[in-house]
């Protein structure tokens, strides 16, 4: 029987995808970005063990809240860090006419995340700087993995959503936004570029943990520079202005 290491689920998402998700949240990331919002899904063997049969006798009890615009949303940690147990429950979720996303950083680039990345109706793909040198010093890992997943997506042209944290003093200038425009232009299959400010309340998390708060000194990002910033970035690709909430 299959199964897959999962952190947490959140069974009446907002923010992660169309309409209401179940989000499950998968044990495991090969990052250890310095924003990180999640450090207690890092650690690969944290969280619990669950089969896919349970896991979706879990998301099919949520069928009733999604709705027509709703599904599951694959989060972490890393989902693309176990393949096998993704691809697995997105293909049950398909046989069941369940909508499906994965949020991921595209840093697992192998065969079977690439397999597994393509059976979802969605990706939530996070961009993390779009300098790749300043992107392995945010992360620890370069662009270069993600920008390989987004080109699969673009040659298949499955839909995404671009996410990308804002960070003072690491993206938060006009100048970071104009080459994150540069980056993603050329790739049609993005339907929404995403700004999110960085918060600090992940810090009593890391205290749980024994562990110091990554970027001590640096303040929350500012909603309403995050705004301009966002303003911007829908100028330079010609997007709908989410800036001001989900439709």
């Amino acid at each position: 029987m299959t199964t897959c290491r999962i952190h947490s689920i959140e069974t009446l998402g907002g923010v992660d995808g169309p309409g209401v998700r179940c989000v499950v949240f998968f044990q495991g990331c090969p990052l250890r970005c310095l924003y990180c919002q999640n450090p207690d899904t890092q650690c690969d063997e944290g969280g619990r063990e669950v089969s896919i049969t349970e896991l979706m006798r879990t998301i099919k009890r949520m069928r009733p809240y999604f709705g027509s615009e709703g599904g599951v949303t694959l989060s972490g940690g890393e989902p693309l860090a176990q393949p096998a147990a993704v691809a697995e429950v997105l293909r049950a979720c398909r046989a069941a006419g369940i909508h499906t996303a994965i949020d991921t950083s595209g840093a697992c680039d192998t065969p079977a995340a690439r397999e597994a990345a393509a059976l979802a109706d969605l990706l939530l793909l996070d961009i993390k700087h779009p300098d790749t040198v300043i992107c392995k010093a945010l992360t620890g890992c370069g662009l270069e993995s993600a920008m390989t997943l987004l080109k699969a997506a673009q040659a298949r042209q499955q839909a995404v959503w671009i996410r990308h944290v804002v960070v003072p003093g690491w993206s938060d200038t006009p100048a970071c936004i104009d080459e994150l425009a540069d980056l993603l232009a050329p790739f049609s299959c993005i339907q929404r570029i995403e700004l999110l400010p960085y918060h600090r309340l992940a810090a009593e998390k890391y205290r749980a943990l024994g562990q110091p708060l990554p970027l001590p000194d640096t303040p929350a990002a500012d909603p309403v520079a995050v705004r301009k910033l966002q303003q911007q970035l829908n100028r330079a690709m010609r997007l709908i202005d989410f800036s001001a909430g989900r439709p």
